[in-house]
């Protein structure tokens, strides 16, 4: 099981990798009222990291809300 779970981590990032390196021509992007030109790879990882602290926040709370019930 152990071993399915590292191949799985190790395609899903050898994907990603993938992904940012065919995504690098500059984009604008609108956040709110500003208006931000970044590259394509520097927006897919800040959504990515955004995404990645979001769910890990939520499932904490999740667990702790179960260990006091």
């Amino acid at each position: 099981m152990r071993k399915a779970k590292l191949i799985a981590i190790v395609v899903l990032l050898i994907l990603t990798i993938i992904i940012f390196l065919q995504n690098t021509e500059p984009m604008q992007a609108h956040i709110l009222l500003l208006e931000i030109q970044m590259s394509r790879v520097l927006m897919l990882m800040l959504t990515f990291a955004l995404g990645l602290v979001t769910g890990i926040l939520v499932a904490t709370s999740f667990l702790r809300k179960k260990r006091k019930a």
